[in-house]
Formats: structure tokens, C-alpha cells, sequence
């Protein structure tokens, strides 16, 4: 009898055993290859190989020349934000030039997000130029050139250990992307079907890569609101909503309010993670620059549910006039200003 009873109790503890791993309770799936969870401090760093080459440098507070991610990190910054043209003039933001920045930034121990852009050039709300070669496309065919060129940068990615955790499958798509057949004003359900074949392509390669649509004018809740609902009511997939914020030195606080309002709404309307992906402010505005990012960064953590994942500067590393763009976080030195402290 003794010898029955014990046989049960065994057959029991290895039933339920067996139960708890095929109810998930145990599991023996991979567990996520990014586990952390420290809130995004970052910066858009898409231009510093083609300035080191142009022969600026970068000089920390105390005037030491020193790598420009080397700066930005010591300044707080834990995570940069990389631009992928398709095939650019110059190769400027190619896949060879993603992957050399997106390696340095691993070995710096840095976190990645990349910005597919979709075009051979700047893609915004003013701008979505088809690449050269998807030019005679239509929407059947722009969706496999999309989840082509998505797969081959994350497996180049991935062969080089340095998957992104988070991939932005468009840039600034205030009105859809790949214009005319992707733009959201004219067909929405083009427009949501060429995120779907970015989303798809990103986690056929990294399940585990969050997929962002991003939108500028963060202040802008009609904006964010019309565009997400089509995409919704249009079958898209998403996992984060991504904003830019651009105030001037006299009206941030307005804007920090109002796109305060804008986070909270879309975390509570989707059910989605939200991410500042883009500020910036004059580089001769650095107080207040510095004043307008404390209190974002706040803002963006007090994000109903928890929602909110963090900010990233535009560019910071651009100075003197670079291109044309004034809203850097370095004075004309190439010197950090006061602003970047906002990130320590």
C-alpha cells in the first residue's frame, strides 16, 4: 500500500509539473535579448561619421578632444537613434554607414533605435520621395520593396549583434509615407498596409523589437488622433507612438503642456508606449533648452500606465552652422552647452 501510494504521489508531481510548463507557468521560450527597462535618454547621432569626416571635432566641457558619443554618453545619454536612407547621394546613412555608428554605439554599451526613412533622402511631413528605384511602383510592390529593404538592414543588424530595440517604420509620417500611393490623406488603407509590411519584416528578423509610428508636432492631438484611429480602422500594427517636438525658446511650456495631454491621450486611446523621438532648440537658447528637457523628461515619465519610454535630442552633436541646422546641444566650439545636463 505504501509503495502504491508513493507511485501516485509521483505520477501527481510530475502532472502537474507537466501541466504548469504547458500552461506557461514554466517556460522554456527565450526570454527578451533586451531586459532593460531604464528610461531612454537619447540623441539622433545620424550625422557624426560624415561630420568626423568633413574634420569637425568634438571637445568635452573642459576642452578634451574626445569622440562625440564618447560626450553625449558622459552627458547622460543612454541610447542613439540612427536614419537609414535607401540609397543615398554620398552614402551618408547607407547600410554600411548605419552599421558602423550603430557598432560603436554597442561598445559604448549604448541602446539602438533605428529610423527607417524610405527614401533616398530626408523623409518629413513635407517630404516622402519614393527611393530612386521603387519610383514606377505601386502599392503591391512598394509593400515588398518596404519589407525587403526592412529585412536586409535587421538581418545585417542581427548577423552583426547589434539588433535595435526599436525600429521607427517611417519618419514623420504626419500624412503617410511613399507619396502618392502611401499618402494617408488619399488612401489610408495604402498607408496601413505599408507600416503593416514594415512591422512584419521587423519582427519576422527580432520578434522582440518594438515597432514605432512616428509623427511630428507632438503638441497636436487632432494630428495623432486622425492619423492613428485610420490606422487602426485600417488593420495597422504598432507598438509604440513616436512624436517630435520643435518649441521656441518663449513658448515651450505651452507646448511641453499640450503634448503632455497628446502622450496621455494616446497611451490611454491604444494602449500603446510613447516616445518623444525628436526635440531640439536653438544651441544659443541653451537654458532654456535645458529647462524645456527637464521638464519633458519629467512629463514623459509621469505618462498614464507607465507608458512613456523617453526623449531623444535631435542632432545634439551638430555645431557651427552644420548644414544649415542651428538646433544643436554644443556651442560653436563643439563644446557641450548647459542644455545637455537635462540628461544627467
Amino acid at each position: 500500500m505504501k509503495t502504491f501510494k508513493l507511485i501516485i504521489t509521483v505520477l501527481i508531481i510530475v502532472g502537474w509539473t507537466s501541466c504548469k510548463k504547458g500552461n506557461s507557468i514554466v517556460s522554456d521560450a527565450p526570454s527578451s535579448p533586451f531586459p532593460s527597462a531604464e528610461f531612454i535618454k537619447g540623441a539622433d547621432v545620424s550625422w557624426i561619421t560624415e561630420m568626423e569626416t568633413a574634420g569637425r571635432k568634438f571637445y568635452s566641457g573642459s576642452g578634451l578632444l574626445q569622440d562625440g558619443l564618447i560626450i553625449l554618453k558622459n552627458a547622460g545619454i543612454n541610447t542613439v537613434r540612427l536614419r537609414v536612407w535607401v540609397n543615398p547621394t554620398g552614402g551618408w546613412n547607407n547600410a554600411a554607414d548605419v552599421l558602423a555608428k550603430a557598432l560603436r554605439a554597442k561598445q559604448l554599451g549604448m541602446r539602438i533605435m533605428i529610423d527607417f526613412h524610405y527614401s533616398d533622402t530626408w523623409a518629413d511631413p513635407g517630404n516622402q520621395t519614393k527611393p530612386a528605384a521603387w519610383s514606377g511602383q505601386n502599392i503591391d510592390a512598394l509593400q515588398v520593396s518596404v519589407s525587403k529593404h526592412t529585412t536586409d538592414i535587421m538581418t545585417m543588424l542581427k548577423e552583426n549583434s547589434v539588433l535595435p530595440e526599436w525600429v521607427q517604420v517611417g519618419n514623420e509620417t504626419n500624412d503617410g509615407m511613399l507619396w502618392p500611393e502611401g499618402k494617408a490623406s488619399l488612401n489610408m488603407g495604402n498607408f496601413a498596409k505599408l507600416v503593416n509590411a514594415g512591422y512584419n519584416a521587423v519582427k519576422a528578423v527580432s520578434p522582440y523589437t518594438k515597432v514605432m509610428v512616428h509623427v511630428s508636432n507632438g503638441n497636436d492631438n487632432a494630428l495623432f488622433r486622425w492619423l492613428f484611429d485610420g490606422l487602426r480602422m485600417n488593420g495597422a500594427k504598432w507598438d509604440v507612438i513616436g512624436m517630435s517636438l520643435y518649441p521656441d525658446p518663449t513658448n515651450w511650456s505651452l507646448q511641453n503642456a499640450k503634448c503632455l495631454i497628446n502622450m496621455n491621450d494616446m497611451a490611454e486611446r491604444y494602449d500603446k508606449d510613447i516616445m518623444v523621438a525628436e526635440v531640439g532648440m536653438s544651441w544659443d537658447s541653451a537654458v532654456e533648452c535645458k529647462n524645456f528637457l527637464a521638464d519633458l523628461i519629467a512629463k514623459t515619465k509621469s505618462v498614464t500606465g507607465n507608458k512613456g519610454l523617453g526623449v531623444l535630442y535631435w542632432e545634439p552633436e551638430a555645431y557651427n552652422n552644420w548644414q544649415g541646422y542651428t538646433k544643436g546641444a554644443l556651442d560653436n566650439s563643439g563644446r557641450p552647452t548647459v542644455a545637455l545636463e537635462a540628461f544627467h
